[in-house]
């Protein structure tokens, strides 16, 4: 890229870092809708019950910058959320919407998606659960996987894996924007946390870890400039991505080899 139009992009970028980012607001569950959560909802009496984690502190819809990576109540599902009222049913092998209310152009990102057993949703702690991968994109060597979002009226669909177990699981979708990455400390992660009841499922249950274990600062997919060089070999960071109890991933997660393509995980 050109240095006029490097630093122009770079302008943007930290100009609209200052605006508005999003909340989710709904979630389609297995073809069911529901409403996402509000940071609003402090000042309602009864507030409205809700799948979405509670995030008072995203009023500013802000992010969790790398250094707070390492507390898993702030990388987890947001910054000292709780869990959401609700569960949601689904069918493994179905899908879910996430719908958000709106993303910066700017901020291009990595979509990536995961799920946490747990035996109670509306009961977890964001400390104990113990995070899977089950759908990752990054960069398709023209688009980020945040303009196919943007593009599909702000709508990401997540798959759940027709092999995992029956059970309450915690999805975790989260965006991590990279418009300013090429600094330390520049990431800016944006977890969202739903819970779900999955039925009609297998036997998988693969293990993971918290939230605080899924990502460095330093990692490639994390501090990387977005404004000049070869992106085509982008690695999505976090750990491999479940293949339905297989062994071995096809993901392009950053301790695999990489991949542009979207990747769920596999079903057999």
């Amino acid at each position: 890229m050109a240095p006029f139009k490097q630093t122009a992009a770079l302008l943007s970028a930290l100009v609209s870092t200052a605006s508005a980012h999003g909340l989710l607001s709904k979630i389609t569950a297995d073809g069911t809708e529901y409403q996402a959560y509000n940071p609003s909802f402090q000042s309602a009496n009864p507030a409205p019950e809700v799948i979405e984690w509670s995030c008072p502190q995203c009023h500013d819809n802000g992010f969790v910058e790398p250094a707070m990576w390492t507390d898993v109540t702030k990388i987890a599902c947001h910054k000292d959320a709780t869990a959401g009222a609700k569960v949601a049913p689904v069918k493994a092998g179905s899908t879910i919407d996430i719908q958000w209310t709106t993303w910066p152009e700017s901020h291009k990102a990595p979509v990536i998606d995961y799920l946490a057993k747990v035996d109670d949703a509306t009961t977890a702690k964001a400390a104990d659960l113990q995070f899977f991968k089950i759908d990752q994109k990054g960069y398709s060597g023209t688009t980020w996987a945040s303009d196919e979002l943007i593009a599909n009226n702000l709508t990401w669909t997540v798959t759940i894996p027709s092999t995992i177990a029956n059970g309450q699981y915690v999805l975790r979708h989260e965006m991590i924007a990279l418009h300013s990455a090429g600094r330390p400390n520049g990431a800016q992660s944006y977890p969202k946390c739903i819970n779900i009841e999955v039925t009609v499922g297998g036997s998988a249950n693969p293990p993971g870890v918290t939230a605080d274990k899924l990502y460095k600062p330093d990692d490639a997919g994390i501090t990387v400039n977005i404004y000049g060089g070869d992106l085509s070999g982008y690695q999505i960071p976090g750990p491999a991505l479940f293949e339905g109890g297989s062994a071995g991933s096809n993901s392009s997660s950053s301790n695999v080899a990489p991949r542009a393509q979207r990747q769920h995980a596999r079903t057999f």
